[in-house]
């Protein structure tokens, strides 16, 4: 068989497992860090349970992805993972789900590793959304998520802070109420009310309108210029205000 005839063999083996987002559907991108339990207690140093290094390490990632070759909407961090909304007009790679997951992998493994020094790696699944209510819907499902796990965290780590072994904290918080855990906060002096609300709501990222200050050569003078800058907003509202927040962005992308 001639390399040509192989060739076109094998090219139609491949594109047999090939999957599109169908054209309309947004794209949302949600990033993991894998086996980041193990890493972050046998080679990081990290503060417990929120790390300033390491969030700021996830906020500077999730500015990086906005700029490797995807139209970015809006970016959502927390914990170790970032979600990323592409446009749905984006046509970036055909739209093939291989790629998209392989590359923003890829590119976030690589950005996180060299920030630590440590090989560190995250998988990535790609989400078609359909409609805004549903991309609505699934960023306060990523908060809430949010809020839960770092009130989870907090109380283990304050049991862990005060004597409890690994296997007895988990199991204590395992069954109580969110109620049950802010008291359990406030036992150990901790108002879980005060707490930074990045470690809380997480972190968003967007492109912002600005006003910036230009020259004009040919006039000889100063000029005003609306300029867009990705802009981090650490202390997101809650649940019908983030909404709100979310529509007034997504709505300058709709058609």
């Amino acid at each position: 068989m001639k390399i040509e005839e192989i060739e076109a063999v094998m090219r139609k083996n491949e594109g047999l497992s090939e999957q599109y987002v169908l054209p309309g559907n947004y794209i949302i991108v949600r990033l993991d860090g894998k086996g980041f339990t193990k890493l972050t207690k046998e080679k990081l140093t990290l503060e417990k349970p929120f790390d300033e290094k390491f969030g700021k390490v996830m906020i500077d990632m999730a500015r990086y992805l906005f700029n490797t070759g995807f139209k970015v909407i809006y970016g959502y961090t927390q914990s170790d993972e970032i979600s990323l909304l592409i446009d749905r007009d984006d046509q970036t790679f055909s739209r093939k789900i291989r790629k998209l997951n392989s590359v923003l992998a890829g590119e976030a493994s690589a950005f996180f590793s060299l920030q630590f020094q440590e090989i560190c790696v995250f998988d990535c699944r790609t989400i078609a959304i359909p409609n805004q209510e549903m991309l609505l819907d699934y960023f306060c499902w990523r908060q809430e998520d949010a809020h839960r796990n770092s009130l989870s965290a907090y109380c283990y780590w304050t049991l862990r802070n005060n004597g409890f072994p690994a296997k007895q904290a988990a199991g204590k918080i395992e069954k109580m109420s969110q109620a049950e855990k802010n008291e359990l906060l406030f036992q150990y002096g901790i108002n879980y009310n005060t707490l930074p609300l990045w470690q809380k709501r997480g972190v968003g990222i967007y492109n912002k309108e600005v006003m910036k200050q230009g020259f004009n050569p040919v006039t000889n003078e100063k000029v005003d210029c609306v300029r867009k800058e990705l802009f981090v907003e650490k202390e997101l509202v809650l649940r019908g205000e983030y909404r709100a927040f979310l529509s007034s962005i997504f709505n300058v992308y709709s058609h």
